[in-house]
């Protein structure tokens, strides 16, 4: 499954789900997919931010990710 952030013509953003991104490009051509907002079925995917794990950051000895308790830091 994947999701996507969808826009209609009238520029109602919504997100919906689909199988895979051969099956978002299917049922947009199709006109399978409803704005929920207006039933526009003028369906485009709009533009969206990846989604990006934070890197994880080395803890120190007080557990604060800088410390600010004079501890020294872990290296």
């Amino acid at each position: 499954m994947i999701r996507y952030r969808l826009r209609c013509a009238e520029g109602h953003a919504f997100d919906h789900w689909f199988d895979n991104a051969a099956a978002c490009d299917a049922e947009l051509e199709a006109r399978a997919v409803a704005c929920p907002e207006c039933s526009g079925t003028a369906v485009a995917k709009a533009i969206m931010a990846p989604s990006v794990a934070k890197a994880a950051q080395p803890q120190t000895p007080c557990g604060k990710p800088v410390c600010a308790c004079g501890c020294p830091a872990l290296e």
